[in-house]
């Protein structure tokens, strides 16, 4: 049984460390607990950390906030609550780590919130995608609303939330919320090679593309085109960039800082 006390379970091979919910009798249900375990290891990751896969115990990957624990909040704890919850997403997707989600099961509400602030998504058949707020009276708190809108766009996120509509891992794959679907066990098995592949890049290559292609989407196309300029301009003006070229040349594998 899952050890309550620890509701995330870390390890760490190399530059690859695996975060995998360990709530199955919750369906790895988000409770303050785990999301503050999150926080702590995305702000203070082990030295040489570079890429995580995360996922989930049981057979899924998270439903969502755990209700059964839910307090009354007034609208300014509330409201603080859902800027908690913004902050730890916002650590997850530009704390400077790269990250594979390997889905099964539920991936529900906050935890498909959790998902869409991943970089790399994986899903197996078992997976279920769903935004049931708006038929348990509320509305998203945890960045739905911006990540998964962009994702969907805002006409078929609306009809989600509406209905509480299911989404499959091939329609999640049509639609964006997954990179990849695969056969049943094959989340982990490919979001390991994909890690790996991912550390093997230039770390700061893997850094300004996680940093800058989400924030030049949000940008004018003259203000994107800049940034792009001064994106490029650091990486390719950097000690990888000339390995990289080297190793090309030389018909090799780079070696990497």
């Amino acid at each position: 049984m899952a050890d309550p006390d620890r509701p995330l379970a870390i390890t760490v091979d190399g530059p690859i460390a695996t975060l995998t919910m360990s709530r199955p009798e919750k369906r790895n249900a988000m409770c303050d607990a785990l999301l503050a375990t999150i926080d702590g290891f995305y702000s203070r990751p082990p030295e040489g950390v570079r890429v995580v896969v995360l996922t989930g115990s049981g057979g899924h990957f998270c439903s969502g906030l755990d209700l059964s624990e839910h307090v009354a909040r007034d609208a300014e704890t509330t409201m603080r609550h859902s800027r908690n919850w913004h902050r730890v997403m916002e650590t997850v997707q530009f704390g400077g780590l790269v990250t594979v989600s390997a889905m099964e099961g539920a991936v529900i509400g906050g935890g498909l919130e959790l998902a869409a602030a991943t970089h790399v998504r994986i899903a197996e058949p078992s997976v279920i995608f769903q935004l049931p707020e708006g038929r348990r009276g509320i509305f998203v708190g945890g960045g739905a609303s911006v990540r998964i809108g962009r994702i969907l766009g805002a006409d078929r996120m609306i009809e989600m939330m509406l209905t509480g509509r299911k989404y499959g891992a091939d329609e999640g794959l049509r639609l964006g919320l997954a990179h990849y679907s695969v056969g049943a066990g094959e989340a982990m098995p490919l979001a390991r090679e994909l890690a790996a592949k991912i550390a093997g890049n230039a770390p700061l290559s893997n850094y300004i593309m996680v940093q800058a292609l989400s924030r030049i989407s949000d940008m004018a196309t003259a203000d994107g085109l800049f940034t792009e300029s001064l994106c490029a301009a650091i990486t390719q003006t950097s000690p990888d960039a000339v390995e990289g070229l080297r190793a090309f040349l030389e018909k090799r594998a780079p070696t990497f800082r």
